[in-house]
């Protein structure tokens, strides 16, 4: 024990620098290790933050590419309804979509190159049909003059399936479903009446108000 004693007390110099090492050691190996999670963390954080910023800029165009527009198609066509279509299509792509023409159709006077606008109403006249939008001069070959802007009233007691067509927001299904309420409960005697048909509701009625007759 002795000997012991005298080998520390001989060499406590050197033990006392051993372990001051260690501590210093210790001590640098946690700070140096601590600080890598945090730098890898922002690294990993900028990356992220790049690949959104990527993705955000080609998502933008995508989403503005597939933008529809509303177009109402009646008169001679297979199936008239209120169609979605894109902004580039023409009027040969929708006349497609509503199943092609009818026999009765006088294509002749419809121009299929026609570009379309959102909220447009088309109309297919039948042959030998008047057009208040006859005229000799160049518009006959635009899409306005496709368009059927009379001012005559439809008398909704009387009209038939494809007249009741030309009424606006009226597909062939609520055509059909005012004749059929038509027959069963007798003429329609104000506008209130209308409203009594599946589908037709005050702000479609205010829209049809001056366009539709009882008498």
């Amino acid at each position: 024990m002795d000997k012991i004693l005298e080998k520390v007390k001989e060499y406590w110099k050197m033990i006392v620098l051993v372990v001051c090492g260690l501590i210093a050691g210790g001590i640098f190996y946690v700070l140096t290790n601590g600080q890598k999670p945090t730098t890898n963390l922002s690294v990993e954080n900028l990356s992220s933050v790049s690949r959104q910023s990527s993705v955000s800029k080609f998502s933008e165009p995508n989403e503005k590419s597939v933008s529809k527009i509303m177009v109402d198609l009646k008169g001679a066509v297979t199936k008239p309804n209120v169609y979605q279509i894109s902004p580039d299509e023409r009027l040969v792509d929708l006349i497609k979509e509503a199943g092609g023409f009818t026999d009765q159709a006088d294509q002749k006077s419809i121009n299929l190159s026609a570009k379309l606008k959102d909220e447009e109403v088309i109309y297919v006249p039948k042959i030998g049909e008047n057009s208040s939008t006859e005229n000799t001069d160049s518009s006959v070959n635009s899409v306005t003059s496709q368009v059927s802007t009379t001012t005559e009233k439809i008398n909704i007691n009387q009209a038939d399936l494809t007249e009741l067509q030309k009424l606006t927001g009226v597909g062939q299904k609520k055509a059909q479903d005012i004749i059929d309420f038509r027959t069963k409960n007798g003429d329609f005697k104000s506008l209130e009446d209308l409203g009594k048909v599946s589908g037709f509701g005050d702000k479609t009625l205010e829209k049809l108000k001056d366009e539709l007759c009882f008498e």
